[in-house]
């Protein structure tokens, strides 16, 4: 511990004196921030939650990284090739070091891809899908996988880089036990390439970093210091930002956006969040667990699924429930990146309420039927509001439709247990390709996660060979022919109703700059802080 504070006290000596130096700023532009958590560790390995995950990314970097459009470009890795069907070929950044002044090699990156596949780390996942990496010199590593891993490069997009020397001189090579409530070196302190520096870390109080001054490579914004408070209360946050106490909030509570978009000196950023809201449905059961008639399931007919997707009216919901803060879309992946932003597939069934009712006609239901329709209250945006809207939508088709709306946790284990009839999901994070979303909701529930999410219990052999071939198939023309093929399945069978993709807003003083990305994260180097206005 006092080995560390006098290496942050040199740290910190040596950026005050590189201050003048940086970006030509004769004074320090402080970014202050918010928003209701505190990063849960310093290691890089043991959460995987986007809050700890952002700040994380500040300190530690990834050999392959994202840019301001989510698209993948170099970063500890300069370039790539495929050199077979199972191995990688990776050239790395010459010049750059550690925080501490350790030279960056291809030894850290094996060290790091091995500390990441322990049992204790919550990205083992991601390291074991990159396969076993092997020094072949100082600048160059070798990655041998177990298997054809079409996204293998989004995989490393999600494994930060640490100091093998670092770690083994603080007895840190273990990543920490989180579970246990562990406390090990690297969970309070880090050493990382990236552009900020940790300077002191007060977890649920305060932490600060500083701008790393021999950071390798551009830094677009002006910030010198970053201070993040964690701040729980909603009406404590939005006082804190209107009294410009903070400069930043990283999430309003949506009952102030309007407020705040009105005040004086603050601004709302906003845009789509990689996150897509839909309907899943019981097609496993021959009688819904919950409604009426008894003795059957009318979501089991393809035309009772698609009656409720064209009963839908999704421009409603857009502009008079979501304030405009959502994106309409057909497609069932959490990015218009993972359609290829093919508007045939982005494209919804169209709002059509006598189509829908002669749908129903036609199967055997005109006079409707009764279910219930479970659903969050404190995870999506406008989450049980959604569920509320339709249902009454759907009471224009005869449906009787009861709205089971829970805390997320409830919700969670409730569904996971497939005890529901009809229930409203989001799926999203990092990763664009459909494949985050394909083997886990569109194969049939089977072993070893697949189909862990396919929660109402489909079942589509056709659907689930195309998904199947689309994981492990190497061809890039070949894999998106099948991915097309899966997504137009998909929206022929109906077996899930898209919505949208939800939009994420953030607030700020006026005089901060940042860059909105679809993942939630916010990027240090990209934010402007100017003077305030007076």
């Amino acid at each position: 511990m006092n080995q560390m504070r006098k290496s942050n006290l040199v740290i910190s000596a040596a950026l005050a004196a590189g201050l003048a130096l940086s970006s030509g700023f004769s004074s320090a532009q402080t970014l202050r921030w918010a928003c209701a958590g505190d990063p849960l560790t310093l290691d890089p390995y043991a959460q995987n939650e986007t809050l700890t995950n952002t700040v994380n990314g500040q300190i530690y970097e990834f050999l392959v990284t994202r840019d301001k459009q989510l698209k993948l470009v170099p970063q500890l890795a300069t370039e790539w090739k495929q050199t077979g069907p199972q191995k990688w070929l990776l050239k790395l950044r010459p010049g750059v070091k550690f925080h501490d002044g350790r030279a960056f090699t291809a030894d850290d990156v094996v060290f790091s891809i091995q500390r990441a596949r322990q049992p204790s780390s919550q990205i083992a996942m991601y390291a074991n899908a990159v396969g076993e990496p092997r020094r072949v010199d100082d600048l160059t590593v070798e990655f041998n996988l177990p298997q054809v891993n079409p996204i293998f490069l989004q995989h490393l997009s999600t494994l930060y880089i640490m100091s093998r020397g670092w770690a083994e001189a603080n007895k840190a090579t273990k990543t920490q036990d989180f579970a246990s409530k562990e406390e090990s070196y690297a969970a309070f302190h880090s050493n990382g390439t990236g552009p900020f520096i940790l300077v002191s870390r007060a977890p649920d109080s305060k932490t600060v970093f500083k701008r790393n001054p021999n950071y390798w490579g551009q830094i677009e914004g002006n910030v010198q210091e970053v201070i993040y408070t964690p701040i729980k209360s909603e009406a404590t946050r939005t006082a804190a930002l209107i009294s410009g106490e903070v400069d930043f909030v990283l999430d309003p509570a949506p009952r102030d956006l309007a407020r705040l978009a009105q005040s004086s000196g603050l601004k709302i950023i906003s845009g789509p969040e990689n996150r897509i809201i839909f309907i899943g449905l019981d097609q496993g059961r021959d009688e819904l667990l919950s409604g009426s008639p008894k003795g059957k399931n009318p979501f089991k007919d393809v035309r009772v699924r698609r009656a409720l997707y064209q009963a839908i009216d999704i421009e409603a919901i857009k502009t008079r429930l979501m304030d405009g803060q959502a994106a309409p879309t057909g497609a069932m992946v959490p990015s218009p990146l993972g359609s290829f932003n093919d508007p045939t597939l982005e494209a919804r069934l169209p709002f059509d309420l006598a189509a829908a009712k002669k749908l129903l006609n036609e199967a055997g239901y005109a006079s409707g039927f009764e279910f219930t329709l479970d659903c969050p209250n404190n995870r999506y945006v406008n989450d049980e509001r959604i569920c509320m809207t339709l249902a009454s939508q759907w009471a224009k088709l005869g449906l009787k439709v009861k709205v089971n709306a829970q805390p997320k946790a409830l919700f969670f284990n409730k569904i996971e247990k497939l005890d529901t009839s009809a229930y409203l999901f989001g799926w999203g994070g990092a990763i664009t390709d459909p494949e985050s979303i394909f083997t886990s909701h569109f194969r049939n529930r089977g072993e070893k996660g697949i189909g862990e999410y396919n929660r109402g219990n489909f079942k589509d052999d056709e659907l689930d060979a195309v998904v199947a071939a689309s994981s492990r198939e190497p061809d890039e023309i070949k894999r998106q022919q099948l991915i097309k093929q899966a997504l137009k399945r998909m929206a022929e069978q109906v077996h899930y109703i898209p919505l949208h993709r939800q939009y994420i807003p953030w607030a700020a003083r006026s005089n901060v700059t940042v860059v909105h990305r679809p993942d939630n994260w916010l990027e240090w180097r990209w934010i402007t802080v100017t003077p305030a206005p007076k």
